[in-house]
């Protein structure tokens, strides 16, 4: 198995319907980004993203990059 690294950026919600909640996005992977009712959940469900995003990497034949 291989381990990567990715940069996770958190920011908080600006909605105010949302207060509270953040948005995590991965730079490196174009479009990947999660959400939650805090910052660490948000990393929390970032996490799973990530793996999904990889996982159809993978089922496309397309390369997985760290």
């Amino acid at each position: 198995m291989r381990l990567f690294n990715y940069t996770v950026i958190p920011e908080p919600e600006t909605d105010p319907d949302f207060k509270g909640y953040y948005n995590a996005s991965v730079p490196a992977l174009s479009g990947c980004f999660s959400y939650g009712a805090s910052k660490q959940e948000a990393l929390e469900n970032v996490k799973e993203a990530i793996l999904c995003y990889l996982e159809d990497l993978i089922k496309h034949g397309e390369g997985v990059h760290g």
